[in-house]
């Protein structure tokens, strides 16, 4: 039996030979040992659940047809993969070669992606290569400690410090942060990978740029030297790859990576990726790569909020040994509403201005200085700009606020409006009183005097008040 099993394979192997390159039949074919044959039915060994599917993947009509010829239309192959666990109890996972790639299997209740916890050996490690210094491509300045956790980005941050603690053996596996310009995805990875490097300093950490992995595949290629380009990412214990929305133009990029995730995901390292979009989003990168990258935990960032941007802005202060008053501070966070980036890069060429004009750093320079930053300056504050600033702050629809309804939560956000209309504007009780439906003056003295007795009683509503009131303040500065 062993003979006709050599036999047959060995004339699977010669069709194989002279259909694919050599380079990919050495990689993909000549590790592969014939094990059995017994009713039409081949069991091949393969060295990983990598490489049995990589060859499903790229293969599987090869193969199907290949078997075909050999023993008939009944042919089946099924598939021993090792695993390096020290039990010589290995499942063999069955396919049916006449065809629907390797979604049908002997064994009906499992479903791929297989999870094999125990380690899985590497077939392509290269021979006497062991652990080698490789630079992490790490900027030093990002860490956890720098990046200020708020609203827009708790969930991916806290996130980041528990893939620092446990890269690989987490569920957050890839860690796909994704988001906006300039909301800071490269510091937050970064500052994963610098983080990895402090707890962990035997893991190899590698932070890339997509652009930078695609350039690299492309001189690789033109070299024909993929196989090597494949090893050495396969060594990195936490792989970081920024920006994956570019590789939609590079399919065969694509492909590399796909190999490369797969065997990193499967041996246990860790990945974490950036993108603009979620990956549900993400437009013009192969299914099976979404598929991944949905396997662990998406997190956004969005735009800071006003205390988080208010945050920033005195860190980056300190970090610098630089003072400023408070009121320029909360001038450019309250204006500075896109991004960190643009918030940052306010304040820089705030600074710069100081310097070179040799200027005390003061409102009326940070006007000057920021108009190209702030899209509306020095705008009049009306009635209408305040109701609407109301609305947001309180969530309240606008049309609710000049109906008339004895809900509490819209009578006070009607009395405040009023109220700081009043304080902020140069219109009579009686004009403030018809943007609200028509209301007499004796509404709006009542209102005023009702937010002052409140303000006095109630901490939690004096807080909104002047937290709304510092927000106009701003907004007429």
């Amino acid at each position: 039996m062993e003979k006709n099993v050599e036999k047959i394979w060995s004339n699977c192997l010669k069709i194989i030979k002279d259909i694919v390159e050599w380079q990919h039949y050495k990689t993909w074919f000549e590790p592969i040992k014939a094990i059995s044959l017994k009713n039409n039915v081949l069991v091949i060994q393969v060295p990983s659940q990598f490489f049995f599917e990589y060859l499903e993947e790229h293969y599987v009509n090869l193969l199907a047809k290949t078997l075909k010829r050999e023993l008939g239309k009944e042919a089946r192959l099924e598939y021993r993969i090792m695993v390096d666990s020290g039990n010589s109890k290995n499942k063999p996972l069955t396919m049916d070669v006449t065809g629907t790639g390797y979604k049908t299997y002997s064994n009906n209740e499992m479903d791929f992606p297989l999870v094999i916890n125990n380690p899985v050996k590497n077939p392509f490690v290269i021979p006497g290569i062991k652990k080698m210094q490789i630079d992490p491509q790490l900027n030093i300045n990002y860490t956890f400690d720098a990046y200020i956790e708020g609203d827009c980005n708790r969930v991916a941050r806290r996130a980041g410090k528990t893939v620092a603690e446990k890269p690989g053996a987490n569920s957050f596996n890839p860690l796909v942060v994704y988001g906006g310009v300039g909301l800071g995805k490269t510091h937050l990875v970064q500052a994963i990978g610098n983080e990895v490097k402090k707890m962990h300093p035997n893991k190899i950490v590698l932070y890339v740029s997509s652009e930078k992995f695609i350039n690299q595949f492309m001189d690789h290629s033109r070299n024909n030297a993929i196989n090597d380009f494949i090893h050495f990412y396969q060594l990195i214990d936490v792989l970081i790859v920024d920006d994956v929305q570019f590789f939609n133009k590079a399919e065969k990029s694509q492909d590399a990576f796909f190999a490369i995730f797969n065997h990193l995901h499967q041996s246990g390292k860790q990945l974490i990726l950036t993108s603009d979009k979620s990956p549900k989003d993400l437009e013009g990168v192969q299914e099976r790569l979404l598929s991944r990258f949905r396997w662990g935990l998406s997190a956004d960032l969005q735009i800071p909020d006003y205390e988080t941007r208010i945050e920033i802005l005195e860190r980056k202060m300190k970090a610098d040994g630089l003072e400023m008053p408070r009121e320029v501070v909360k001038y450019i966070a309250y204006n500075i509403n896109s991004n960190v980036r643009e918030l940052e890069g306010a304040l820089i060429s705030l600074l710069a201005q100081s310097s070179l004009n040799r200027r005390e750093i003061d409102l009326d320079l940070a006007k000057k200085v920021l108009r190209n930053f702030i899209k509306s300056s020095s705008k009049e504050i009306t009635i209408d700009t305040i109701q609407k600033m109301v609305c947001d702050y309180f969530n309240v629809p606008y049309d609710k606020l000049l109906q008339k309804t004895r809900k509490r939560e819209i009578v006070q956000a009607r009395q405040i409006t009023m109220y700081l209309a009043k304080s902020f504007t140069k219109n009579s009780l009686k004009t403030i009183g018809e943007h609200f439906g028509g209301r007499d003056h004796t509404t709006v003295i009542h209102s005023c005097q009702t937010v002052k007795d409140l303000m006095d009683t109630d901490a939690v509503f004096r807080e909104n008040v002047l937290e709304l009131h510092q927000k106009v303040q701003l907004a007429a500065m």
